[in-house]
């Protein structure tokens, strides 16, 4: 299991490699930013850009259909389940 947590607002959001979501910048910062490199980069193997920094935000847009956003989400679960077994 990956410890992950996501905040959102509206169509704004962003991932902490972290138990619990982080209250401020502090708690923030005891994210696990090597974990998000990995999947930052699984992901885009995948074909997905995402925010290459832990605390930078991302944006669902119209432009996004839902084949996009299952796309997306098939990209994502074989991210995490690299994550999960490391080569």
């Amino acid at each position: 299991e990956i410890d992950c947590t996501i905040q959102r607002v509206g169509s704004i959001l962003t991932s902490f490699f972290r138990a619990g979501l982080p209250s401020d910048f502090d708690s923030a910062a005891t994210s696990d930013i090597a974990a998000y490199g990995r999947y930052f980069h699984a992901m885009l193997d995948g074909g997905v850009n995402l925010a290459p920094a832990q605390f930078e935000a991302m944006f669902v847009s119209a432009a996004h259909d839902d084949a996009t956003i299952d796309a997306t989400i098939a990209v994502a679960e074989a991210a995490f389940a690299s994550l999960n077994n490391p080569s």
